[in-house]
Parts: C-alpha cells; structure tokens; sequence
C-alpha cells in the first residue's frame, strides 16, 4: 500500500511538472508547449515567448550588418491573438537600404490530440512605406487559436553599420528565454549600453581571429560575445514614470570608431568640446541664438526702462509669453526662425525660447539655452554626446547668484517654472566660451492642494459652510488652466465632483493666471441624503485626493516618478451646535515611509461643540526607487482606504 501510493504521488508530481513546463530553450516545438496553457509566474499573461534567438555579424562578403531573428511564442488566450502580428521596421536613405529576406512563420495547435501546423504563405507577407526613410513589413501568422504556437525567422541586411543592431529583451509579453550573439570585428569600435533593471544570466565573450578578410591580405579579429537572460518579465507601464524606453531591459551600440584596412580612420562619436563648436554655427540653434535683436525695437518702453531687476526680467517673460503662440511644436534641429516667428507670431517651442534667450541677452542679463529631452522622449545619454536625444530647448537665467530656468511657450507658467514633460532629471547648459555641462532639472518647491472646511449645522438640521482650496506649484498651473480657459466648465465639472453637496456660491480669490497660486471659496450646502432619522451621516473626505490606488503591479522594476514633491493637506472644522452629539468620528493614523522619505497622518480632536479633523500626505522625494514599490503601494492603499471609509455620525439629542 505504501509502495502504491508512493508511485502514485511521483505520478501527480510527474503529470503536474510535464503540465506546466515549456521547451524554453529550443526553436523546435514540443508537445508540452502545446498541452501547457498556463504561465504560473505570470497569470495575467495573454501571451508568452518560449523562446528567442538573434545573431548579428559583420558579413565576409558585402561586409554588410546581418541579423538573424528566431522566435518561438505561445498565445495563452484571444487577448493575445494581436502578438501574431508581426512588424519588421526598416530604414533606408537616398542610395542605401536595409532588406529582410528569408521569412518563415509557421502555426502548431494540437488538435484531437495530432499536432498540425500551418505555414505562412510569401502571399501573406506586406510592404507598406511609412515615409521617404521608413518602411515596414508586415504579416500575421495563420491559423491562430487559443493554445497555438507559432515560429517564425527572418535575416535583416543592413548597410548601416555605424548602428549595430540593438536587442531587447523585454517586451509587452513575458519572455522565457532570450539569447543575443554579436560578432563585432576588431576595426569596429562601438559603444555598448546595458538598459533596464533585469540582470543577465549569463554573459560570454571569446575572440576569434581572423574573423574578417580583405583580398589585400588586411585581417581583423573579432569579439564573439553571447548575452542571456532568462524569465522575463512582461513590462507593464504604470502611473508616474517617465519614458518605457528608459527603462525595457534591452542592448544598444553606437559606433564610435572605424578603422579601415587602409589604416585610415573615421570618428562617429564626438566629444562635447567638438559639439560646441559645431552647434555655434548651427543653423537652427547657434545662429538663432546669435540672431541681433534690440529690445527697444521690440518691447513696450515701460519694459524697457524698468528699474528692477528682477521685475525686468519677469516683464519680458510675460511679453513673450503673451505675444508668441506655441504651434505644438517640439523640433529643435529644423524650421527653427525667430524671422519667422517675429512675423507670423506662432512658432515652436525652440524659436520662442530662443527669442525669449536673446531679449535677455540684449537687455544684459546672464542667459544660457538648455538642451533637455522631454520625459516621453527618454533620457538623453551621458557617456557621449548624441544631439538627437535632445528635442527641447530651455533658457536658464541668473539673477542676484540664483539660477531660474525658463519656458515661455505657455502664459500659465510662472516666473521660474517649466512645462512639467521638461521635468526629465537633467539637460545640457549651452556655454560656448567655457564649454556645455550637465545640469539637474529639478522642480524648485514642493507642489501642494490644500482643502479647509468649515462646516455647521444650520437651523434646518443641514450641514453648510464653506470650502477654501490653495493650490500650488504643478497642481496651480493645471488649475489655471481649467478655470481661465473656460469658467463655466470648470463649475460644471466642480459640481459634478459633489454629488451630494449643493454649490451656493463660488469664487476665485487668488489674482489671475500670473498668480502662482490658485485659491478659491466656495459656499455649500449637504443634501437631505445624509440625514437618517435622527442621524447625520457623512464622509469628512468631500474632496478625495485619490480615488483608487495607482499601484496595482505584484512588482514593479523601474522607479516611481512623479516629476517633482507632493504635499497633500486636508482640514475640517465643525460646528456640531446645541442639538447634536457626536456618535462616531474615524479613528487616527500614522503612517511613514521607509527612512522617512514620506508621511500620511490623520487625528481629530473634540472641543466642546467643535470637532476637528487633520489629514496630511507628503512625497519628500520626486523620485523613489523601484525598492519602494511595495512600501507605496501598501501606503497608497491605507491612504484610499482611509478617504473612503472614514465616517462621521451625529445624533440628535
């Protein structure tokens, strides 16, 4: 009997491993990947790449860049059926292109327990021209069912080979098992950029001479190197973080140096200093910059005689602020005019602030442009320079030893304030005497919404009073935004919010859109809703912060950035009167974060017939990294929990 039911156990044991198992590490198709349907370590999953294969090399023939792609994936379920898509993007210029040749895509599904495949025909393949320099190609796999897996491989040949092909090993779908194998000849000398936060399994280089061959009887040994990485997760995007691409675990090269047979030699990467010299005669930064403008033939002469500083200096912001529109624009490196945009007064991002450069120049202020790179576009690299990682120009300016950086190309902004898709960690300072360097893009105060309440019980047994909020910093420019673009909708949407309080009256008490600031007083009263019997229940929380957690990841593998500090203050005062007693009020709370990096803290206090309620949040870092994921996601939750719950009850004596 023990025997038997030791037999039996290797067998459940045996039939669960087989049931859950893929071939991971083999283009080949097993009969496990087709009877497994589910990715324990991922249950969300639609699909899932069992495996993946790429090889690039320097070819011996044309010594054009070869690639070779393989990839196995399994579709889990019909939401997965979009990754049998698959798009081939390729560039070409005037005289050269890149090619794909060799498709080949077949689909397995087990059917009445047979496995039937079903190849792609050439048929099926599509070449759609995207714009004078892009292409791409397209097909997708036939015969697509849940449960299918399906295969397919292609060789790319490129011409380009000062960009050696990148890898990426994570993607929108988890990935067992992916291997990339370079073969980069001694004459080529590339940079090398690990990304992400997922770390190799493994990592091999051999050097293989002689590798590469001319008929002159030139020789160049290569570097063989083979990189892995194993169970991959699927890259979620989520709330607060900057580009995907600053963070997808992936490979990129750069070339820096080619060395011909002949000895001659071409540098690809530049340094700073070379850079410099070569943006000053720049078309569409160097000489726009250089562009003679006077001040006097320009601004208004109140401006122009104006005494202070500092007042000066704001006075020409605002100008141009107010005179120049943004056309949407973000281009840095082409249709850059002040000419232009002098005349027809719209203009992009780069030529308003580089007008808004020169009248500071000219009116003798220290000015200097920053190249930055907006937080969608990613960041821009810091081992060496490459200008088309920049697609924004700022202006910093210096008065009285303190540095403002600038955008005039929307009126809300304050003094000292920049677009907040600017708040990208770093940019370069623009010095053509003393040379560029990098600068931190920091917000310079914390941005806040503060709520008062103060709220009564009226002679008709409703609760009244009024509301006052404050915002400021990033939450006050949003604010402006929605109430001077268009009062009416902003009220209508303010009532939307409160359902079940009456708006009486509403007022902006802050002074305008060059306010930095965005204050309000609204006069209200609670519908009949909250009274029951001889009770009144409410929730103190009128106005929530935040409706649900943003945090829903089990793990999260890049930071959480929200551009700049938070502070989050809530305070109610009521005037309970005569006729009520308090029943209930929700209990206090104090919650830190690690290494006191954030707080939330909730109390209340009785004072005859006032009672008052204190609700506070603050984020003293813009930027946490990925080891707080779990700590914020468990401190957002008793957050929400807290707005949500929170009841106050009065009884009628």
């Amino acid at each position: 009997m023990k025997q038997y039911f030791l037999y039996l156990l290797i067998l459940i044991s045996f039939n669960s491993f087989s049931q859950s198992s893929f071939t991971s590490e083999s283009f080949d198709v097993s009969r496990h990947d087709l009877e497994t349907n589910i990715y324990e370590k991922d249950s969300t999953a639609n699909a899932l790449i069992l495996y993946e294969y790429g090889n690039s090399y320097i070819d011996k023939k044309d010594f054009d860049l070869k690639t070779e792609i393989k990839r196995k994936v399994k579709i889990l379920n019909r939401k997965g059926f979009d990754q049998a898509t698959i798009t081939i993007h390729l560039y070409n210029d005037k005289n050269t292109k890149q090619e794909v040749k060799d498709i080949k895509a077949t689909t397995f599904n087990l059917l009445n327990g047979k496995v039937e495949s079903t190849r792609l025909k050439s048929n099926n393949i599509f070449t759609e021209k995207i714009d004078k320099n892009n292409t791409v190609v397209k097909f997708t796999l036939p015969a697509i069912k849940e449960g299918s897996v399906f295969t397919y491989s292609y060789r790319i040949s490129s011409p380009f080979v000062f960009k050696y092909h990148g890898w990426h090993f994570q993607g929108s779908i988890p990935t067992l098992y992916s291997e990339y194998s370079t073969s980069i000849p001694g004459n080529y000398e590339y940079h090398i950029k690990l990304i992400g936060y997922l770390k190799l399994f493994k990592e091999d280089r051999v050097l293989k001479r002689d590798c590469l061959t001319v008929s002159n009887g030139g020789a160049a040994d290569c570097t063989n190197t083979t990189y892995i990485m194993k169970d991959i997760p699927a890259f979620i995007e989520e709330d607060y973080m900057t580009s995907k691409y600053n963070y997808l675990s992936r490979i990129e090269y750069e070339m820096k140096t080619f060395q011909g047979f002949d000895n001659t030699i071409k540098h690809y990467t530049k340094t700073w200093k070379s850079v410099d010299n070569e943006l000053k005669t720049e078309p569409t930064i160097g000489r726009q910059l250089n562009k003679n403008i006077k001040p006097e033939d320009l601004l208004p002469s109140e401006i122009v005689s104006e005494a202070s500083t500092i007042k000066k200096a704001k006075d020409i912001y605002q100008y141009v602020q107010n005179n120049y529109a943004w056309n949407g624009e973000d281009k840095i490196f082409n249709e850059v005019s002040i000419k232009d945009l002098l005349e027809d007064k719209s203009g992009n991002s780069a030529s308003i602030n580089i007008l808004l450069h020169n009248l500071l120049e000219e009116s003798s202020y220290d000015v200097k442009p920053v190249l930055v790179s907006t937080r969608s576009n990613g960041f821009p690299t810091k081992i060496y320079p490459v200008i088309t990682d920049f697609n924004y120009i700022l202006v910093q300016i210096t008065i009285n030893n303190k540095k403002y950086l600038l955008d005039a190309t929307d009126k809300y902004l304050n003094f000292g304030q920049i677009p907040f898709k600017c708040l990208n960690h770093y940019g370069r300072l623009l010095d053509f005497k003393n040379g560029s360097e990098w600068i931190d893009i920091i917000a310079p105060e914390v941005s806040s919404i503060q709520y008062k309440l103060d709220l009564r019980i009226n002679e008709n047994d409703m609760l009244s009073g009024q509301i006052f909020t404050r915002q400021s910093g990033y939450y006050a420019l949003d604010k402006k935004k929605d109430f001077y673009s268009d009062p009416t909708n902003y009220l209508e949407n303010l009532q939307n919010r409160l359902p079940t309080i009456e708006i009486l009256e509403h007022e902006v008490i802050s002074s305008g859109i060059v306010d930095e600031r965005f204050e309000e007083k609204i006069d209200i009263k609670f519908s009949e809703e909250s009274i029951v019997a001889d009770k009144i229940y409410f929730n103190p929380f009128t106005f929530k912060f935040f409706d649900e957690n943003p945090f829903k990841l089990q793990e999260r593998s890049y930071p959480i950035d929200f551009g700049y500090k938070k502070a989050y203050v809530y305070s109610l005062s009521l005037d309970i009167g005569d006729k009520y007693d308090i029943v209930e009020v929700p209990d206090g709370i104090t919650v830190k974060l690690p290494n006191n990096v954030g707080e939330f803290a909730f109390a209340n206090q009785t004072n005859g017939k006032i009672l008052k309620l204190y609700f506070k949040i603050s984020f003293k870092e813009p930027k946490y990294d990925p080891a707080y994921y779990q700590y914020l996601k468990k401190f957002m939750s008793q957050i929400v929990n807290t707005q949500k719950n929170s009841l106050i009850v009065l009884q009628k004596k």
